[in-house]
């Protein structure tokens, strides 16, 4: 009998063992992948923001020196990096706010649209959803253009004058980041309105029912019983739209090249795109920055995610 119960724990070890090479021969590939895609460049990034690193140490094959903080001070105090941080923390937050808005407004109105506008509002989504950031900017360019412009003949149209004729909408950072801001929106809308969508049809209809007998009003509803139900599946798309609005790119720099400034409208991508040529130390240490600023702002994704799986 005894040695029947020294034999069983022995047993379990031996499995856990086998399970345990099982489990790291399976996730081999995808570890080797992560290792060389993600882990080499990063920790490669962090040690060229401490050194000189330029291409003329690229060319030459020399090494370069180290410089401890530099980097990272002349970033914060001889450059435009803060205006630029702040822009784009103050854009990603009027982003933010306007598609979560209008997404969840899109996806309650979709709950009580018969099943055909239903199905036409669905398909309109999926287009703009599915458009390519670039061909979307294009598109949005000519809407907004000079000369052809379908925005400016209909303000000549509406105010019966030739104000707006010519009228550039790209030279001012105001009017600027204005059509940059319904182009993300335009785009940025549907995905939240999908995902509200299919969390809205997790609450039970007999609680609604149950509320709207006992004279709850519509935002009372929602405030009270359809929020909760759905405040898991809202703060992850929350907080992807903060990673995916400060890490915007295309549709900035695409309008950059229509005619916008660049220097007054550089976001966090595309200054570090600019700033990039040779300067591979500082460029490592803008990097780093915007690493370590879309890690603070994906914890909560990833506390809401733990704490998920241990319930």
């Amino acid at each position: 009998m005894s040695e029947t119960l020294t034999l069983a724990p022995s047993r379990e070890r031996a499995r856990g063992r086998r399970e345990t090479r099982g489990a790291l021969m399976l996730l081999g590939p995808s570890l080797i992948i992560l290792g060389v895609m993600v882990a080499y460049p990063a920790v490669l990034m962090v040690i060229q923001s401490f050194t000189d690193y330029t291409v003329r140490n690229k060319v030459q094959g020399t090494l370069p020196d180290f410089v401890g903080l530099e980097n990272y001070v002349a970033l914060f105090s001889q450059s435009d990096f803060p205006a630029v941080l702040l822009r784009s923390l103050g854009l990603m937050v009027v982003l933010t706010v306007l598609i979560m808005g209008f997404g969840i407004l899109v996806a309650v109105l979709m709950t009580r649209l018969g099943r055909g506008w239903r199905i036409t509002v669905s398909v309109g989504l999926l287009l703009a959803w599915a458009m390519p950031p670039l061909t979307a900017t294009v598109v949005w360019g000519w809407i907004f253009d000079t000369q052809y412009g379908v925005v400016n003949w209909a303000l000549n149209a509406l105010t019966g004058t030739t104000d707006w004729t010519n009228h550039s909408w790209l030279l001012s950072p105001w009017s600027f980041f204005l059509v940059l801001t319904i182009i993300v929106v335009w785009q940025g809308v549907p995905f939240v309105a999908f995902t509200t969508f299919a969390g809205l049809g997790q609450v039970p209809a007999e609680v609604l029912e149950a509320s709207s007998l006992d004279g709850a009003t519509g935002f009372e509803r929602f405030r009270l019983i359809v929020f909760p139900y759905l405040r898991s599946v809202l703060t992850v798309v929350l907080v992807l739209q903060i990673i995916w609005n400060l890490r915007i790119f295309t549709q900035v720099y695409a309008l950059q090249s229509r005619g916008g400034i660049a220097a007054e409208t550089n976001v966090l991508g595309t200054y570090l795109f600019r700033q990039g040529v040779g300067e591979f130390g500082a460029t490592a240490a803008i990097g780093v920055v915007m690493v370590i600023l879309l890690l603070t702002l994906s914890w909560g994704y990833v506390r809401t995610t733990l704490k998920e799986e241990e319930l």
